[in-house]
């Protein structure tokens, strides 16, 4: 049995067209003009998204001015609700930390401590906050548990005042009985900063002890 072939009809116009080099150049001219909008329209986009990033960062920074003086003033309650206005803004370790160190002035130890850790979380370089918890805790009696994190603030990559963790570690180690670990640190801590009276205080206090 033989088929009969089958074909399809089509109209005249259709079944062949000219070749147009001027249109086909027009058509190639149309597409890189939208794919130069789109392009365009991007960058216009990242530049307002920029430019709504330094705005919040700078009303971030200024709310963190004003909270630090409503703390430096005793108006806790005030500096607490502008630190969290500056880290709903735009978040950052430095307003989480000094939140947690409003709330410690108010004893909140505990919301003190979970500030801290969401500044950690943040930025994990930041030396302040793993001192700060380490300052929590010992207030809270829990000083095994205060080391670890006073260790970490002394080797943080990010921080301006070393000193501290040696010296919260001094207090540590002071109260456990551990006298000559106490005096490592605090000795440690005038290294870092030989005018802290604190840790000079400490030096001849124990020395005083041991002789």
């Amino acid at each position: 049995m033989r088929f009969a072939a089958i074909r399809f009809a089509v109209k005249p116009k259709e079944s062949r067209q000219a070749y147009d080099p001027e249109r086909k150049r027009n058509s190639k001219n149309t597409a890189s003009h939208r794919t130069g909008e789109k392009a365009e329209n991007k960058r216009s986009l990242k530049q307002r998204s920029n430019m709504g990033e330094k705005e919040n960062i700078e009303k971030a920074r200024q709310l963190f001015r004003e909270a630090y003086d409503r703390q430096s003033e005793g108006q806790l309650d005030a500096a607490v609700r502008l630190y969290r206005e500056s880290i709903h803004v735009h978040p950052t370790a430095e307003a989480y930390t000094f939140l947690g160190w409003a709330y410690s002035f108010q004893g909140k130890y505990e919301e003190a401590i979970e500030q801290c850790k969401k500044a950690i979380e943040t930025d994990p370089e930041f030396g302040n906050p793993y001192n700060d918890i380490g300052a929590y805790l010992i207030n809270l009696g829990e000083l095994d548990e205060a080391i670890p994190w006073l260790e970490k603030a002394s080797h943080a990559p990010r921080y301006e005042a070393y000193h501290f963790p040696h010296c919260n570690l001094g207090r540590v180690y002071m109260t456990k009985g551990m006298l000559k670990r106490a005096l490592e640190e605090f000795e440690k801590a005038l290294a870092i900063e030989p005018n802290y009276l604190y840790a000079r205080q400490a030096v001849e206090a124990i020395h005083q002890q041991l002789q």
